[in-house]
Parts: C-alpha cells; sequence; structure tokens
C-alpha cells in the first residue's frame, strides 16, 4: 500500500524572539502561512519493519538525521507498529533556507502514517507527537496561518492573508539557525507588532500586511551574510511591494500584489540568483485547535 502527500513551504510575516528560556530554547512569536512550493512524500508500507528514505538531491540526509525518518520511528516506537515503510522525497523546497522544508515533511510523514498504518490519530495528537521532533513540526500539521508561541509548538489559527504573490530567492550559501540564535543580541533587537499584524490579516488589510512585516534574526543574518542584504534590495529594487527574510534565512520573499509585475521580478532576480520561485499563498480553512483570541480582534 502506497500513500502520497505534499509537504508545502512556509513563511514568516512575523517573526519575533523575545527571550532566552531557562531550557536553552528562546520563546518566540511568529506568524505563518504556508505558500504552494510544496516537496512530494511518497510513502509505501514494508513488510520488513525497517524505515528507509531515498531523497531526490543527494546532500539531504536519508538516515536518522532526516526529519521523515524521525517523524516515522516515532510513530513505530510509541505505537508498537511492526510494520515498516520507505518514504521517497521529492524535494522542491530549498534545503537550509529557512522555508521549513525538513519540518513540513516531517509533519506529511505524520499525517501519511497516520493513514498507512490506520492509527486514528487527530490532528491534535500528530502536532503534539511533530513538537518532539522541532519546533515547526507542529504548524506544519495544521497548516494554514496562525500564530506560534512558545518555542514555536503552541499553535493557534488566523485568517490566512488576502490572494497575494509571493517571491522565493535563496541564494547559494546555507545559514545555520543555531549560529544566528547564537549571535543574536536581544537587548539590540529590533521587535515585532504582533498584534498589529495579526489585525491586518484580521481586516484583510494588504497595506497593513506590508507594514508589519517583521523578522527579528534579520539583522543577524543581514550581517553575517552581505548576500542575503543585497538580495533583499534587489528584490525591493525590481518592485516587490514588501521584502523580508523567511526564518533564519538565507531565504528572502518578496510579496507582490500584481501579478504583471512578478514575471519582472522573478526575471531580474534570476539574472544573479539560481534558486527563485513564484509562487502563491495557500488559501484554506484553518484546522489548527483554536482561534487566536486577543483583546484587539
Amino acid at each position: 500500500m502506497k500513500v502520497s502527500i505534499k509537504a508545502p513551504a512556509k513563511i514568516n510575516l512575523s517573526l519575533d524572539v523575545l527571550r532566552k528560556r531557562n531550557d536553552g530554547y528562546h520563546e518566540v512569536e511568529m506568524i505563518m502561512t504556508m505558500v504552494d512550493l510544496a516537496d512530494r512524500i511518497d510513502l509505501t508500507d514494508c513488510s520488513s519493519g525497517k524505515i528507509t528514505v531515498d531523497v531526490s538531491e543527494g546532500f539531504v540526509p536519508n538516515d536518522e538525521r532526516n526529519f521523515a525518518y524521525q517523524a516515522a520511528a516515532l510513530l513505530k516506537k510509541r505505537f508498537k507498529v511492526t510494520s515498516g515503510v520507505h518514504i521517497y522525497i521529492t524535494k522542491r523546497i530549498p534545503v537550509a533556507a529557512g522555508l521549513a522544508g525538513g519540518s513540513s515533511d516531517a509533519a506529511a510523514t505524520l499525517k501519511g502514517l497516520n493513514q498507512l498504518w490506520k492509527l486514528g490519530l487527530t490532528l491534535d495528537q500528530l502536532a503534539e507527537l511533530g513538537a518532539e521532533i522541532g519546533s515547526d513540526v507542529s504548524f506544519c500539521v495544521y497548516g494554514g496561518t496562525a500564530l506560534a508561541t512558545g518555542r514555536g509548538e503552541r499553535i493557534e489559527a488566523i485568517p490566512s492573508p488576502p490572494p497575494l504573490w509571493v517571491i522565493l530567492a535563496k541564494p547559494p550559501i546555507g545559514v545555520s539557525t543555531k549560529e544566528i540564535y547564537g549571535n543574536l543580541k536581544l537587548n539590540q533587537a529590533t521587535h515585532a507588532n504582533t498584534e498589529a499584524m495579526i489585525q491586518s490579516l484580521v481586516n484583510q488589510d494588504t497595506k497593513g500586511i506590508f507594514q508589519n512585516l517583521h523578522n527579528t534574526l534579520e539583522g543577524v543574518t543581514l550581517q553575517l551574510y552581505p548576500e542575503v542584504k543585497h538580495l533583499k534590495e534587489q528584490m525591493k529594487r525590481f518592485g516587490a511591494d514588501a521584502v523580508l527574510m523567511s526564518g533564519s534565512g538565507p531565504t528572502v520573499f518578496g510579496l507582490v500584489e500584481t501579478e504583471s509585475r512578478v514575471n519582472r521580478i522573478y526575471n531580474g532576480l534570476r539574472g544573479f540568483c539560481e534558486e527563485v520561485h513564484a509562487v502563491r499563498l495557500i488559501r484554506t480553512s484553518n484546522t489548527c485547535p483554536k482561534p487566536y483570541e486577543s483583546d484587539i480582534l
């Protein structure tokens, strides 16, 4: 038996780092939404009882370092599953890019194996398991648009943005999330207006969304990697309405209202950056456990 499932990329409309926690993680407030650039996960049941992984890109690990492998191993151990699975990952999301490709692969594997192995788990249960693998996995289980707090595992639904084009561009470098957080000086950092972004999403206020894009990690990455700063400047110059780095980088995304400008920006960036994608925001009904509650709503 075989199950195939998409694993979409995410972008951060807002990312704020509040403080360092006693457990070594950082307390964050992130507003995340998904775009229609996706990996494909093919899961095939194996009577051998083993978990095996193959990936279309050779530089992605195919052992226990792979988040999809970890997701399968967690389900197999927790629910005493005797079957094995072969996981084939067709990569379209750039790797180590700040787009949660590995986390989304893990979330898709959890959901796909829930079907394949007939475990009968709810999304909430899968999201709770996902939090054991990585901070973004819980959000990727639910999808849609959400506020993520804690270390990223507490998820609350908020309205999706209005229809917009998204230009994604990744320079040919890798960025270590650990390195970026290690160089973050919270007493000098700028912070997001999370409430204002939520209100803009509630009101479907495109201009407000553009104005309230913010990433507390961006200053660190731009200082350490001038290629990212240059890419951001070029995307603005070619006509994106608003530009921000996603996650810890190095991918930069531009939001564009009018389709007529998308090709111009895409072609302009392709002149000096190989990994460029023109995609749409995914607008789906939220499946998160509860809506965000705030005095401003």
